[in-house]
Order: C-alpha cells, then structure tokens, then sequence
C-alpha cells in the first residue's frame, strides 16, 4: 500500500487496545500444545467422494465436517472432559438454560492452506482473548486462551483433509459456549459446554470484492451502552434480524447501525466493522465506544495502514457528516471488514431520505489484497500473525 502524505497522529489516532496487545503475546508451536484435546475417531466419516464434491462447490456455513473440539466447566471443578469428538446432534433438556436466558458467547476464525500444505490461522490469540472478554461480560468461565488454541490445532489435524486450497476459501472455525445446566431461574450457569465445529467455506459474498449496498436503519439499534455490543454473543445478532430483513426489503445487502445516544453516528454493520476512506488518504473508522464489537480483522487492517504511512484516525462519524463528505468528493471509498468477508467495498449507501453512491475502491482492493496474501501464505508475514496448525506435507 502507497505511503500518503498523511501520517501525522492526533489525539483522536489509534491506539493499541487489549486485545491487540493479546494478540502480540506469542503462542507456543502446536506440536506443544497439541493432544490436550484427545480425538475419538468419527466411526462413520463423510465418504471420500462426497467430501470432495463438497469441496469442489463450497458455499459458506452450510457443511462440516466429520469432528469437533469439545470441554465442559462445572463449577468448583473448572475446565475438563477435553477431546476431539465425533461430530454430531447435541442431546439437551428443555430446561437447559442457554434456550431461556441466552447465556452464550461464540468467536469465528479461519484456516487456510497453503502451497506447500501447510496448514495456518490468523492471530489465535487474539480469538482467545475476545473469547474471554466475551465470557467476563456473559458471567461464564474464561477458557485459557493456550487451550482455546490447543482445541483448534486438535479439530484441524483431526479434519485437515476438508481444508480447501482454492482462491478465497478457507476451513471456518467457529468456538462457542453456553449455559448447559438444566434450570430455570435467572443466575449464571454452574455447568457450561465449549465446541469448536468447522465448515469448509468459499467466499462470503459470492461476488468477491463487488461493491454491496447497505441500508442504514434509523429505527433499530444493534447495542446499547452498558450492554453486550462489545462482547460476541448471540443475542446481538438476533436483534439485527429484523433490521436485516428491512435491508433486503429496500434492495440491499446489509444493514448499518447508528449510536442508540446521538442515533447520528455510524457504529457497525450486521457483522462487520466500518472504514471510510478520504480523499487525502485518511482512513476514518466509528471509536470503540462499548457498543461496538471489535474485530480482528478492522485491528490488523489498522495496524497494516499505519506502517505503510498511512494516517488512521479512530473518531465519530457522523451519518449526516459522512453523506455531505460523499457527495462533495471528500470521501472516496468506503469499505467493511470482519472474519467471514475480509473486506468489501460499500458502493451504495440508502436509508430514509437518502440514497448515496460510492465510486472508488483502490485502497479496499490494496488493503484486501495484502491482507489476504499474507493469510494465504503468498506473501511475507513481517508481524507474526500467521499460526501453523498443521506442517508441510512430508
């Protein structure tokens, strides 16, 4: 990415959170940390000629594979019960608790291949942490963040024939736990479930780096403050369901969220972040504020922007602000980013009284190009971000 004339910080320039301050702490190699999830061998696997037909015509989130990662927490004993098991239909009460009170938290994180067979994921750690930060504001158990890795070194070696190899896809990881106590009564959990499950992936949106429109609701709101916007959890989800289906009802593809205070300033899509390009090469991203999920891709992207000399400001922006900004040139491009997608170009923003388009991608495609490259083993990983899961083919 070309270097602006731009790089000058100010008080409202980006910082390193915690959680990318996590993700720096480094991971030991996984033939360490390896066989902590012991593997009970799936006794009916998908049959060969099946899995690559699966392969060979790969949507996203719609298959998986033959095993998952799994541990249980009771309380007064902790963390155990840990193995790689076969993949299947989980057995619950009516009562359990997940199903009444929605204690739940989930990540999502990919693995790729690469050339040589390898087998890699993108900032671990930075996933464990989230996980953790996660379970602090659902009142579960945090996981050690090595056994959140460790889980997923173990599902991968067991299922690495169903890694793809082709452009843009990936193996999709996706950890999640909940509340697995039979009860009804409004208090944490005392036995909580952790699964890894994975789903070989093709590209989120089919149309690869399109511009996608995106309807701007002014009547719902993802999070409010002092609530769970921060955390990864799927309550947050469930109410941007509506919202969404409003989205596609105007012709558009995903919806955008305002601040529930102001109900002026744009915090994040349905499940992505946001980023607005200026036409001085300034990159603009919605502040942290409580409400907004932090991403591991929008932490990466900022940290590759602003070594390659770019100025990065992490600031309010305002809808009225950014739509005055588009139609006067000021703002070129504008992009969102998150695990699934990586990033895509937003080339049509709509809501109630106003329509604006977005010509310009050039940084989208240089910012998704180097990213992607990188995850991809095609390029030089100067920041350490890349994990092997799994060695070279011998």
């Amino acid at each position: 990415m070309p270097e602006t004339d731009a790089a000058s910080t100010d008080s409202a320039s980006t910082t390193s959170t915690a959680l990318a301050r996590a993700a720096e702490v480094p991971v030991p190699e996984a033939d360490a940390i390896a066989g902590r999830f012991p593997l009970t061998a799936n006794p009916s696997p998908v049959a060969e000629d099946e899995r690559q037909a699966v392969l060979a015509g790969l949507h996203f989130g719609d298959r998986f594979t033959d095993h998952m990662a799994h541990a249980r927490w009771r309380q007064g004993e902790g963390w155990g019960d840990y193995g790689v098991i076969p993949y299947g239909n989980l057995s619950l009460s009516p009562a359990t608790a997940v199903l009444h009170y929605g204690q739940e938290i989930f990540e999502g994180i990919k693995a790729y291949r690469h050339d040589d067979g390898s087998v890699w994921t993108f900032r671990p750690r930075y996933n464990a942490a989230r996980l953790n930060a996660s379970a602090r504001r659902l009142a579960l158990p945090e996981l050690a963040e090595e056994d959140f890795v460790a889980s997923l070194v173990d599902l991968v070696r067991a299922d690495v024939a169903w890694v793809p190899s082709g452009e843009g896809e990936s193996l999709y990881l996706r950890p999640f736990a909940f509340a697995s106590e039979a009860f009804l009564g409004v208090r944490p959990s005392k036995v909580v479930d952790y699964y890894v499950i994975a789903s070989p992936s093709g590209s989120y949106f089919t149309h690869g780096l399109e511009p996608i429109s995106i309807w701007v609701t002014t009547e719902y709101h993802r999070a409010g403050r002092g609530g769970t916007g921060a955390a990864k959890t799927g309550g947050n989800y469930a109410s941007s369901l509506l919202p969404q289906q409003e989205a596609y009802a105007q012709g558009c593809d995903q919806v955008c969220f305002l601040d529930d205070v102001s109900q002026k300033n744009l915090e994040e899509l349905g499940g992505m972040n946001i980023m607005v390009v200026d036409a001085d090469g300034t990159v603009r991203t919605p502040r942290l504020t409580g409400t907004i999920l932090e991403g591991s891709t929008r932490s990466a992207i900022i940290r590759m922007l602003q070594d390659s000399g770019r100025r990065v400001v992490e600031d309010t922006i305002s809808l009225e602000g950014l739509l005055a900004d588009i139609e006067s040139g000021r703002v070129r491009e504008v992009f969102a980013c998150g695990t699934a997608a990586v990033v895509v170009p937003l080339g049509h923003l709509k809501g109630k009284g106003f329509d604006a388009r977005i010509e310009g991608n050039e940084v989208t495609r240089q910012v998704h190009d180097r990213l992607t490259s990188i995850q991809s083993g095609r390029a030089e990983d100067p920041y350490g971000w890349m994990y092997q899961l799994v060695p070279p083919r011998s």
